[in-house]
């Protein structure tokens, strides 16, 4: 077995084993503090008739928003977790939106969306809080940009510096957090800066909720 077949065999268990019953909870749970996705999808601005591929599509909620909110867009969905891609079929059904996105599993550090799905690069990719559970993080980073069609951008939102929370709710927090294997990506902003410079893309990063969360854009050339 090859190092990313077995790291990607790890992860998906891994997730498989903590999403297996939570899954059914989570998007009623993380909505009090997933923060920043609505605003993320609001900004993504895909071309009509353009290709939307999110990284860690979990249960599915941000592709049905986004489908709703660009109709006529074709979207993609990756993830490492069957147990989660399971609940995001069921999501785009039950919405009505199954015509209009393909799921498929894959490790986002290594991943051929040409295999996976017909697709060189995409207008948009989105990456919202899945790099805080994500060990190799600045791989998929560069991995997505790196598959960006010409014009294309990558949009992030994730647990950002928190450098506008008091002590106390900040240690509160992580170790909340902690509990779920989750890890903010307080150098965001530098790997991002890295990737641009050895992507040819450009990057723009920013606090929300006194750095509780951070969006970035990462936009290649036309």
């Amino acid at each position: 077995m090859s190092a990313a077949a077995s790291r990607n065999g790890g992860a998906a268990g891994l997730m498989d084993a903590m999403y297996r019953h939570q899954r059914h909870i989570y998007d009623a749970s993380r909505k009090f503090y997933l923060l920043g996705r609505d605003r993320l999808i609001a900004g993504l601005g895909p071309p009509p008739g353009g290709t939307i591929l999110e990284i860690g599509c979990g249960t599915g909620r941000n592709l049905v928003r986004i489908l709703q909110a660009y109709p006529g867009r074709a979207c993609f969905g990756l993830d490492v977790s069957e147990q989660m891609l399971a609940t995001a079929r069921q999501s785009v059904r039950r919405a009505g939106l199954a015509e209009g996105v393909r799921l498929a599993q894959a490790d986002a550090t290594a991943f051929e969306p040409q295999a996976l799905f017909g697709q060189a690069g995409f207008d948009r990719i989105v990456i919202s809080y899945a790099l805080s559970m994500i060990p190799p993080w600045p791989a998929v980073v560069e991995e997505a940009a790196n598959r960006l069609s010409p014009g294309g951008e990558l949009h992030i939102v994730d647990f950002g510096d928190q450098q506008g929370l008091s002590g106390p709710f900040r240690a509160v927090l992580n170790r909340w957090l902690a509990l779920f294997h989750v890890t903010p990506r307080h150098d965001l902003g530098r790997v991002l800066d890295e990737v641009a410079s050895r992507t040819g893309t450009s990057v723009e990063v920013r606090a929300l909720y006194r750095g509780y969360a951070a969006l970035a854009v990462l936009r290649r050339g036309a």
